[in-house]
C-alpha cells in the first residue's frame, strides 16, 4: 500500500470511528475510574439479539453461522428491563455486534472485557471461540487472538441465566439482571499487562503500600513506575521481578490529605509496567474501631476518629434498569441523596454494586458497607464456591475505592440453612458446620483485605454472629417499642456475650450497630406504603438515647416492589415529612444531626388543661467540633391549634447547655405548662451557638384533653359560639364509590363523587339577629379509594422477594404518604340550599403533620390512615342560609364532590388529622 493511499484509509477509519464515538449510546463514561486504560472502546448501545428459548444455538453453531438475529437489544441493560428494549422470554439469549479495532492499537493485546453478566457467558470473535465465564456481578476479559485492525469483525455473545440454586441472585425478584448488565468494552493493553493494582494507605506510618498483580508470571524483569498527583506530587521506580505475579512497595506520604466525609480527597496514581499504563486513585484514610470518648463503647472509627453510624439500606435497583443506572449522573445523584440529608453512608445490599456509583461515593464523601449476593439454595459445595469466587473477585474489584469499610458475606442466612429432618419433621437448620464455613470465609476476606471491617452475617430471625468485625443486627418495629428493646441490647451486649452469638461463639471487643430498622416490618404484613416519618422519629430519639449502640441503618434509601418506605419513591421522586411546617428550619436532615437534642421515645402526649407537664431532656453530641464554644443555647416555644384550628402561639423558654465533645447525657427535665383550652400544642426545641447558628431542630407535640368549648374568642379578639358534632354524626351521605369511617368514626371517607350532609342545630338563648356572621368550619382533605379499600380482594404472590408485583396501598396498613404526586378533589359547600362555596382540596396527605392520627392509633401493629390529616376550611355562610336557619332552627350543611372531579372527601374529627377540630358552626357575635 502507498503512503498515499495508506493516510486515505486511516483518514476514513479515524472518520467512521469518530462519527461512531458520537453516537448517543448508553453509559459512555470509563466503567473504572479507578483501573482506566487511555486505549479503550465502549460497545455499548443496539445489539443484535436473539433468544435460545430451546436452547439450540450451540448445535445450530449461531456463533458461527450467518444466521440473523431478529431483535435488537440496548446494551448494557438486563434483557427484560425496559431499558433494554426487549422482554424477557428466555433463559438464554444471543448478541451479535459488528466491532472494528484501532489500528493504532497494534502492537497492543486486545481484550474485550464485561463489567457484569448473569450468568455464563460465552464469547466468539468471528467465530472463534474466545472463553466462557460463569458468575454475575464481576468483570471478567478475554483477549482477540484474531483480531484484524481495522477490519469489521463479529463479536457474538451466549449467556445462559437459567435459575440455579447455587448462584447468587440477590434480591433480583425486584428485576432480573439477566445478560450484560454492566459496560462491556475493548482496550488494548501492554504485552505484560498490569491486571490489578491496589493501594493499601496507612496514615499511621504516613505511607501508601502499593501492589501490583500480573495475570501470569513475568517472563523477565520489566520496569515499573507509579506516579501520584496531589498536594506533593511523588513519583518512584521499580522493577517487577522475574518469575512473580506479585509485586509490592512502599510510597511515603508525608503530611498526607485525608480523605473525609467533609474533604473526600483522591490521589490520582499513574502505574506503567513495560509497555502498559493504567490510571487509578486511591484515598489515604483508615478504616479501624476506637472507644467512643469518655466511653468503652466501640465504635467504627475513619481516621482514629469514631464515627457515629447513620446509614440508609440501599437496594441500588432502578424502575426501568433494574440493576444497571440509566446514566452516570443518576448514579451521582443515589450518592447525593444520602449525603444532602446528613447520612455519612449506605449498605449496598445483596448486590455487588456498579463501579462508577462506588466512584461518586469516593468523591462526594459516603462511606460504603458491600454485600456479597445470596443464593437461595443450601450452602452446598457449588454454593460455597460460588461464593468465595464472588468474594475474592469483588474484594479485588474494589480494593482502591476508599468509602468502602466493611464487607458483609452473608445476610440474615440467607443460602445458609439446610434441610434436616428434625423429629419427623423438616426444617431449615444453620448447622454448625455451615456456621464454621462462614467463620472461614470471614477469615478469607479478612486475609484478602485486612484494611477494612468484616461481618460474618448480618443477622436476624433467630441467627447468629460466629466470627465478625462487627456485632450488628436487624430489628423491624413500631415506634413505641424501640425503648424497650434498646434498653435490651444495651444491657446484654458486652465483650463475653453470647447473646446475638451462635453457640460456642462469643461477642469480641467490636461495635454494636443496628444493621436494618425500621417499621416496615413492624407491622403485621409490613406497613404497605405508608408515612414512615413519625416512627422514624420516635426510632431515632431512642437510638440517641443508647450511645453503646455505635449506629444504625435504615430501611431504604429509595422504595422497592414490595417496600415503599425509602426516603424517596422508586423513581427516585422526593416524599414530604411536613416537619417544615411544624418548625421552621427543621427538615429530614435533623433526624441525622451531630448535635442532637430530644425528648426520647414519646413524640406526643396527652395532656390536661393547665397541666404542667414534665418533659425529659438528651443531649447526644456525635462530634468533636470545638467552634461552637462551651455554652449553647436551647430555645423552646409553645404554639399549635386550638378547638377551632386557629393558630397561637402560647409560651416560650430558653435553656442553656454546656457543650463538650462527644457529650451523651440525660440533661435536667423542663416543666412545660399547657394552655387553657383543648389544644394541639407543638413544642420546637432548636439549638443554637453562640454566633446564632442553629445546629438542630426538634419537635414534641402535647394534645391537650378538654371538650371543645361553647364559646371562643376569634383571633380577631371577638366572641363566638359553637356547635359542633363529631364526624361520624353525619344527617345523610351518598357516595359513587365507598363510604366507610376509620377507627368507629375518628375520620369518615366518601370516595368518588357524592356528599356528606351535617345538621346544627340552632343553640337555644342565641337569637340570630344578634349574631355578626356564621361561618362553618372542618379538616377536610380528597379521598382517594385505594386497593385495600376496595370491597374485591386483590391475589397475588405474596414471594416479593423473588418477583411478585405488589400494589403499594394493597396492604391493610397502607396509606400513601405525601410526596409529588397529588390527588386532588374540590368540594361544594351549600347551607340550607344556599350555595356557599366551592374549595379545592390539594391532596390526601399523610406524614408528620398528622400528629392526631398518629397519636390516637391502637398499639396493636396495625395501622388506620396513620398521619393523614386534611386542610382546615372556613366557609362564609350566606345570609340567605342564616334568615332560613332562623325558620327551621337548624343550619343543614352539604359538602359535595361533583362528579366532574370525582376526588373523594375525608371529614376529620378532632382525635384524627391535623387539629382537635369537629365540623363546626361558629356563630360570631355582635
Amino acid at each position: 500500500m502507498t503512503h498515499s493511499k495508506k493516510l486515505l484509509y486511516l483518514f476514513c477509519y479515524f472518520l467512521t470511528f469518530n462519527l461512531s464515538a458520537q453516537e448517543n449510546i448508553p453509559l459512555p463514561e470509563h466503567p473504572r475510574p479507578d483501573f482506566e486504560r487511555a486505549d479503550w472502546q465502549n460497545l455499548n448501545g443496539n445489539w443484535a439479539f436473539e433468544f435460545d428459548k430451546n436452547d439450540v444455538g450451540l448445535t445450530q453453531k449461531w456463533h458461527s453461522s450467518a444466521k440473523p438475529f431478529t431483535k435488537t437489544i440496548s446494551v448494557p441493560f438486563p434483557w427484560g428491563s425496559p431499558l433494554s428494549g426487549v422482554k424477557d422470554e428466555a433463559d438464554i439469549a444471543w448478541y451479535k455486534k459488528s466491532i472494528t479495532i484501532n489500528p493504532s492499537w497494534k502492537g497492543k493485546k486486545v481484550f474485550v472485557t464485561i463489567g457484569a453478566s448473569d450468568w455464563e457467558t460465552t464469547v466468539w470473535l468471528d467465530g472463534k471461540l474466545l472463553g466462557s465465564h460463569k458468575g454475575g456481578y464481576t468483570p471478567f476479559s478475554f483477549e482477540l487472538t484474531n483480531v484484524k485492525h481495522g477490519a469489521k469483525q463479529n463479536l457474538v455473545i451466549r449467556v445462559d441465566d437459567k435459575r440455579r440454586d447455587f448462584t447468587l441472585y440477590g434480591k433480583q425478584g425486584y428485576g432480573n439482571a439477566r445478560g450484560l448488565w454492566q459496560t462491556i468494552y475493548l482496550e488494548g493493553r501492554g504485552q505484560n499487562y498490569i491486571d490489578a493494582i491496589h493501594f493499601t494507605p496507612d496514615i499511621d506510618k504516613s505511607e501508601v503500600k502499593v501492589t501490583t498483580y500480573l495475570a501470569k508470571p513475568a517472563p523477565q524483569d520489566i520496569a515499573l513506575s507509579v506516579s501520584i498527583d496531589g498536594p506533593q506530587s511523588t513519583a518512584t521506580r521499580q522493577t517487577f521481578p522475574k518469575g512473580q505475579t506479585e509485586y509490592s512497595f512502599t510510597i511515603p506520604m508525608p503530611s498526607a490529605r485525608l480523605w473525609d466525609l467533609e474533604d473526600p480527597y483522591l490521589y490520582n496514581t499513574t502505574v506503567k509496567l513495560g509497555d502498559d499504563e493504567v490510571k487509578s486513585y486511591f484515598g489515604m484514610r483508615k478504616i479501624s474501631t476506637v472507644n467512643l470518648p469518655g466511653t468503652n463503647y466501640k465504635y467504627i472509627a475513619l481516621n482514629n476518629k469514631p464515627v457515629y453510624m447513620q446509614l440508609a439500606l440501599d437496594q441500588s435497583y432502578h424502575p426501568e434498569g433494574f440493576y444497571t443506572f440509566p446514566t452516570d449522573e443518576f448514579m451521582k445523584n443515589e450518592i447525593l441523596i444520602a449525603r444532602n440529608i446528613g447520612l455519612n453512608g449506605i449498605r449496598t445490599h445483596i448486590k455487588v454494586d456498579v463501579p462508577r456509583k462506588l466512584y461518586w461515593a469516593d468523591k462526594l464523601g459516603v462511606l460504603v458497607m458491600s454485600d456479597l449476593p445470596n443464593s437461595w439454595g443450601e450452602p452446598d459445595k457449588n454454593a460455597q464456591q460460588e461464593s468465595e469466587y464472588t468474594l475474592k473477585e469483588m474484594i479485588k474489584r474494589d480494593y482502591n475505592h476508599p468509602a468502602i469499610f466493611s464487607w458483609i458475606t452473608f445476610n440474615e442466612t440467607w443460602g445458609l440453612r439446610t434441610k434436616k429432618v428434625v423429629n419427623g419433621k423438616t426444617e431449615n437448620i444453620y448447622t454448625p458446620e455451615t456456621q464454621k464455613w462462614v467463620a472461614s470465609v470471614y477469615r478469607l476476606a479478612k486475609s484478602l483485605d485486612a484494611t477494612r471491617l468484616v461481618e460474618d452475617n448480618s443477622i436476624c430471625c433467630g441467627a447468629g454472629h460466629t466470627e465478625t468485625d462487627i456485632n450488628s443486627w436487624h430489628e423491624y418495629l413500631p415506634g413505641w417499642e424501640w425503648e424497650n428493646h434498646l434498653k435490651m441490647i444495651d444491657e446484654k451486649t458486652f465483650v463475653g456475650s453470647d447473646f446475638h452469638y451462635e453457640k460456642g461463639y462469643k461477642q469480641t471487643d467490636v461495635p454494636n450497630i443496628n444493621s436494618e430498622c425500621g417499621n416496615v416490618w413492624g407491622y403485621e404484613g409490613s406497613t404497605g406504603d405508608c408515612d414512615w416519618s413519625w416512627d422514624y422519629h420516635r426510632m431515632i430519639n431512642t437510638f440517641r438515647k443508647y450511645p453503646k449502640i455505635a449506629g444504625w441503618l435504615y430501611t431504604e434509601h429509595h422504595d422497592v416492589i414490595n417496600e415503599w418506605n425509602g426516603y424517596v419513591r422508586f423513581d427516585r421522586s422526593e416524599k414530604d415529612l411536613g416537619v417544615q411546617e411544624m418548625v421552621k428550619g427543621m427538615s429530614l436532615k435533623d433526624f441525622h444531626a451531630p448535635f442532637y437534642i430530644s425528648t426520647g421515645n414519646e413524640i406526643s402526649k396527652t395532656a390536661q388543661a393547665n397541666e404542667v407537664v414534665t418533659v425529659p431532656l438528651y443531649a447526644s453530641f456525635m462530634t468533636d467540633r470545638t467552634d461552637v464554644g462551651n455554652k449553647l443555647t436551647l430555645k423552646i416555644n409553645l404554639y399549635g391549634y386550638d378547638a377551632l384550628g386557629q393558630e397561637k402561639t402560647w409560651s416560650s423558654m430558653e435553656r442553656t447547655i454546656d457543650y463538650q465533645p462527644w457529650l451523651q447525657k440525660e440533661l435536667p427535665s423542663i416543666d412545660v405548662k399547657m394552655p387553657n383550652e383543648k389544644a394541639v400544642v407543638t413544642m420546637s426545641l432548636v439549638l443554637v451557638d453562640n454566633a446564632g447558628n442553629e445546629l438542630h431542630h426538634n419537635v414534641m407535640n402535647f394534645i391537650v384533653d378538654a371538650p371543645t368549648p361553647a364559646e371562643i374568642v376569634l383571633l380577631s379578639g371577638k366572641k363566638a359560639r359553637l356547635v359542633s358534632v363529631n364526624a361520624r354524626d353525619f344527617k345523610s351521605a351518598k357516595w359513587s364509590a365507598k363510604q366507610w369511617n376509620v377507627l368507629d368514626g375518628l375520620k369518615i371517607n366518601g370516595a368518588g363523587n357524592g356528599y356528606f350532609e351535617y345538621a346544627f342545630k340552632i343553640p337555644s338563648g342565641l337569637d340570630l339577629n344578634n349574631v355578626e356572621s356564621v361561618a362553618f368550619v372542618v379538616e377536610a382533605g380528597a379521598k382517594q379509594l385505594f386497593a385495600k379499600d376496595m370491597d374485591k380482594k386483590l391475589k397475588g404472590n405474596e414471594n416479593y422477594m423473588l418477583g411478585a408485583i405488589a400494589d403499594p396501598v394493597q396492604n391493610p396498613n397502607a396509606y400513601a404518604m405525601t410526596d409529588m404526586k397529588k390527588f386532588p378533589s374540590s368540594v361544594s359547600v351549600s347551607v340550607n340550599g344556599t350555595f356557599a362555596g366551592r374549595y379545592d382540596l390539594p391532596d390526601d396527605p399523610s406524614d408528620h403533620r398528622g400528629v392526631l392520627s398518629w397519636h390516637n392509633q391502637l398499639k396493636d401493629k396495625k395501622l388506620r390512615e396513620a398521619g393523614s390529616y386534611g386542610y382546615r376550611l372556613g366557609v362564609n355562610i350566606p345570609q340567605k342560609a342564616i334568615e332560613e336557619a332562623k325558620k327551621t332552627g337548624e343550619l343543614v350543611v352539604r359538602l359535595e364532590v361533583p362528579e366532574s372531579m370525582n376526588g373523594g372527601l375525608a371529614i376529620y374529627g378532632d382525635k384524627f388529622g391535623r387539629y382537635p377540630l369537629n365540623p363546626t358552626a361558629v356563630f360570631v357575635l355582635k
